[in-house]
């Protein structure tokens, strides 16, 4: 099949070249000259582990391409998908759809027979209403369906849930469209996955019940983990005695600092925005978002009490940066939080993150960057580690302890066992343990 991937960025890269994998022929498109330029020169924008050989492979094969030119792109596709951003609009959180509808603008102008139009895009309930419109009043000669495909990808894992997804979700009622997405996702059939048809709107809203779900899990053991320390309970077995009862599961149960990244913050957010335009609200939901707030901030004042009655003046090595492992994604990462807070009490902060510190670098250009964990741990009075990348999990804690003025580990990630930190020597704290 003839695909259009309109959006090159991380879902869109990441879906165009699954696709193209599949035996599809892909063209990948972006406004972003010097993307498209980095693209054909192999360079990612984005840390996916495995995108590159994927997509390096595929084009080799003459399956993928990249472009800026759309109108071409969509001429004579089969199906075009939408995946622009959606970020939170500024001032009242809702998602901002002007790429989508720009995009639909462009396909309306451009595109010349019988087509699927497929928002791949995290929308609101309703979207697929809105684009089919613009596309029947710009194109009433075109037989264009609108098909609501969400994603479930998560970062740092995002080639294997294409291509072992839990289920698929397509929001139609067309049944040439559903022909259509049939034949694109044809490969998968043979892992046994399951599409589930369902109305457009059933299936926006699936998308964004899915994510506050998941962040709800989040919240709760983090809350959880709280009444831990309070008690003097053990959130990790906490977790594990709930997690193991089939009606709960034990994914998402993992005590921490908060979520953060690119679906979980503005999902929600656009939830809460879409229940209230509708007069239902969405307490829980509600009560996710502020409590997941303040507990970045607390996190920060963990270190801080860690550090003694006066951390002015000392220093903290911050171990990762983005908000999970296998991502470069520092979008409402809890370091974010956590750094601030550290700043403002005076202390100085060296840090090391495998593969998010360009672009923390712009947002927070007054930390110390440095080039491993023990060059931040080098004359820290603490070291917190704050995501649980690889490279932090076996750290040579003699080692450690010798470059460090002070032998202090916040562990938020509850990496390390207790007795085994407080034999090397540090005083220990972790999150409800």
């Amino acid at each position: 099949m003839r695909i259009t991937m309109i959006g090159s960025g991380y879902v869109g890269l990441v879906s165009g070249a699954c696709f193209s994998d599949f035996g599809h022929d892909v063209i990948c498109v972006d406004k972003d000259q010097s993307k498209i330029d980095a693209l054909h020169a192999g360079r990612m924008p984005i840390f996916e582990p495995g995108l590159d050989q994927l997509v390096a492979s595929n084009v080799a094969a003459g399956r993928l391409t990249f472009t800026t030119d759309l109108a071409s792109a969509v001429a004579e596709a089969d199906a075009i998908f939408i995946a622009v951003g959606t970020p939170s609009r500024r001032g009242d959180g809702h998602a901002d759809l002007s790429y989508v509808f720009a995009a639909t603008e462009e396909i309306a102008a451009a595109v010349t027979g019988p087509t699927v139009v497929v928002t791949k895009s995290t929308v609101p309930v309703g979207t697929g209403d809105r684009v089919e419109a613009i596309l029947r009043e710009k194109r009433p000669d075109i037989d264009v369906a609108v098909v609501s495909n969400p994603e479930f990808l998560r970062e740092g894992a995002a080639i294997g849930d294409f291509k072992r997804p839990d289920r698929i979700v397509i929001g139609t009622e067309d049944e040439r469209a559903k022909q259509v997405m049939r034949d694109v996702y044809r490969p998968l059939y043979l892992n046994e996955s399951p599409i589930l048809f369902v109305g457009r709107r059933t299936s926006e809203l699936i998308k964004y019940a899915a994510n506050a779900f998941l962040a709800t899990k989040i919240t709760f053991i983090n809350e959880i983990a709280d009444l831990c320390e309070a008690v003097g309970a053990d959130v990790h077995d906490v977790s594990r005695g709930i997690g193991l009862d089939n009606r709960i599961g034990k994914k998402f149960l993992h005590a921490g600092p908060g979520y953060g990244g690119s679906c979980f913050p503005k999902d929600t957010l656009a939830l809460l925005k879409t229940a209230e335009d509708y007069d239902t609200p969405v307490h829980i939901v509600e009560a996710v978002v502020k409590v997941n707030d303040s507990r970045k901030r607390a996190m920060g004042r963990k270190v801080l009490h860690a550090l003694g009655d006066n951390p002015r003046g000392k220093t903290v090595a911050l171990l990762g940066l983005t908000f999970k492992p296998n991502t470069d994604d520092m979008r409402d990462a809890p370091s974010l939080a956590i750094a601030t807070a550290l700043a403002d009490a005076g202390v100085t902060v060296r840090t090391h993150d495998p593969e998010g510190m360009a672009p923390a670098k712009a947002m927070m250009p007054d930390l110390v960057y440095c080039a491993d964990a023990y060059d931040a741990a080098e004359g820290a009075d603490a070291v917190v580690i704050v995501t649980e990348w690889d490279a932090y999990r076996a750290l040579d804690l003699a080692r450690l302890k010798r470059v460090m003025a002070g032998p202090v580990m916040v562990d938020l990630r509850n990496v390390y066992q207790r007795a085994d930190v407080e034999q090397a020597g540090f005083a220990y704290t972790a999150v409800g343990r």
